[in-house]
């Protein structure tokens, strides 16, 4: 799971918030049944959901923290090697170029 990509981690955070907002409408709906295991259930459920909803947000303060050391990290290595930096920069626009040129 480590090797996801940025947009597989939105795709995945996207996903949970849908389900997360599906469940509350259900919570919602069934609020007027009464019934010894159905209070139980919606308790269980209520009691996940809120487990969901603070890792998702634990999840997304980590991708944010992450995100930010990375952009730190490059930005002290631009300032650092400004020469290499222009380098690595090059290349990859050449690289691309050709790519892009190939279709």
């Amino acid at each position: 799971m480590t090797d996801m990509t940025a947009v597989q981690k939105d795709k995945l955070m996207s996903n949970l918030r849908e389900v997360i907002a599906d469940a509350e409408a259900l919570l919602r709906m069934t609020a007027d049944q009464a019934g010894e295991g159905t209070a139980d259930i919606r308790s269980r459920v209520q009691a996940r959901m809120n487990q969901a909803k603070a890792d998702l947000v634990r999840l997304q303060e980590s991708a944010v923290a992450k995100a930010k050391a990375a952009g730190h990290a490059t930005d002290e290595f631009v300032h650092d090697n400004p020469w290499q930096s222009i380098g690595i920069a090059a290349g990859v626009g050449l690289v691309l170029g050709l790519l892009v040129g190939r279709r």
